[in-house]
């Protein structure tokens, strides 16, 4: 298993990417850390420096790349982008946790 992302997450990082004249090799690292509401967060953002360590995948043109203790709380996880009345934004979809709060942007194992 690893990391994935929809088509729509696919598109949205491109084109943040693209925005922000980010330079070429830039990739998404996902990751995890302590805190919010149901106990570990979800982290995101562009990252041109892959660590030996990393879990990596690529999607459409896409890296990935996420750290091995993340990577733990996080295979088999599929990211996602939203633009609805709701809010805009990426969304988790973690089959590896127990409960997450209302929000989405955390979650417990």
């Amino acid at each position: 298993m690893s990391i994935s992302l929809s088509e729509r997450a696919v598109k949205e990082v491109k084109r943040i990417v693209a925005e922000q004249n980010l330079p070429e090799g830039t990739g998404l690292r996902v990751g995890v850390k302590g805190g919010g509401c149901s106990g570990f967060s979800y982290t995101l953002g562009f990252d041109d420096n892959q660590n030996p360590t990393d879990q990596l995948s690529e999607v459409d043109g896409v890296q990935i790349m996420c750290d091995p203790k993340s990577f733990l709380y996080l295979n088999g996880t599929v990211v996602d982008f939203e633009d609805n009345l709701m809010g805009r934004g990426f969304k988790f979809t973690n089959p590896n946790a127990s409960k997450s709060c209302g929000c989405g942007e955390s979650f417990s194992v």
